[in-house]
């Protein structure tokens, strides 16, 4: 993994931190990141994203503390070995569920007809393929 699979967000609401212990949640959940995974180093992040390097040694610390990250002598940290892993479909569509309901939320303010909204949402989906 590289600094560059981060997608950070300097003017969303959410925390930058915390915009990262989400997005490695989700990595791991959906098989992204496996077992012995080494991450991108604090200092690589941080000058990626131009952003203050505690900012990443906090959601990394947070990561380990929940289990999901372990510090390795010389290789930093990795994708913890002992934790299970969230495969089932409905574990990973949680994880997603905060960003949906601000889509709807957003959509409904803005007027939009669902069917718009869900045609765009597969537009950007399909990009990713």
């Amino acid at each position: 993994m590289d600094a560059s699979l981060f997608l950070i967000q300097p003017a969303a609401a959410e925390p930058i931190y915390r915009q990262m212990v989400q997005q490695t949640r989700r990595l791991i959940a959906g098989g992204q990141l496996v077992a012995g995974d080494s991450l991108p180093s604090v200092r690589d992040v941080a000058a990626h994203h131009a952003i203050n390097p505690m900012t990443v040694s906090k959601a990394y610390s947070l990561l380990e503390m929940e289990g999901l990250l372990e510090r390795q002598r010389g290789k930093g940290m990795v994708v913890a070995a002992q934790r299970l892993r969230m495969k089932s479909q409905s574990a990973r569509l949680d994880l997603i569920d905060p960003s949906i309901q601000a889509l709807a939320n957003q959509s409904r303010e803005l007027e939009l007809p669902a069917s718009v909204v869900i045609d765009r949402l597969k537009e950007f989906l399909e990009k990713l393929k």
